[in-house]
């Protein structure tokens, strides 16, 4: 699943090589930390989720259109890992690349309080969409969205800022016009 979404990816854009090799290189190792870092040290409700954020990295970098594509791609791979909601994930994270390409376009991405909140919205509004598409039940809801979505929110936002932090310097978060 992760491959696929890369190779989508890949294929994407025609950009030049030096900035956009560090992009794919960092969505290739947040891919893989998902399936294989992150199920070996935590994988409870409240863990960070790398290919929710490696999706924000690169809806950050991308346009409204191909971050909503991108979404869909990767809400189809989480969305065949739990198929008693097929179709949430793929509402939910293309709705959330579409925004978060769109909210890079309003506010300064290269601040790194704007990345937090931008990582932290994406993966709250992520979680809700995909509590509301599962038909949870409202006290439910209610307690999922006050505690481990939030609690995910700021653990995939700090893990975000870090990988900002590090690559930074070698890939622009800003669109040539």
């Amino acid at each position: 699943g992760a491959v696929a979404f890369l190779a989508f990816i890949l294929s994407y854009h025609e950009v030049g090589a030096p900035r956009w090799s560090w992009l794919w290189l960092v969505l290739v190792l947040l891919s893989l930390a998902h399936f294989y870092l992150r199920p070996r040290l935590y994988d409870g409700p409240g863990s960070p989720d790398f290919l929710l954020l490696a999706l924000l990295i690169f809806a950050l970098r991308s346009r409204p259109g191909g971050a909503a594509v991108a979404g869909l791609v990767v809400g189809l791979v989480t969305d065949t890992l739990s198929p008693s909601t097929f179709g949430a994930g793929m509402l939910a994270h293309t709705t959330v690349a579409w925004l978060i390409a769109w909210g890079r376009a309003v506010f300064f991405a290269d601040n790194l309080v704007v990345n937090f909140g931008l990582f932290f919205a994406g993966t709250w509004l992520r979680n809700l969409l995909l509590l509301l598409a599962g038909r949870v039940g409202a006290g439910a809801l209610l307690a999922s969205v006050a505690t481990w979505a939030l609690l995910q929110a700021v653990t995939t936002a700090v893990a975000g800022v870090l990988v900002v932090l590090v690559i930074r310097h070698r890939v622009d978060f800003r669109i040539e016009e």
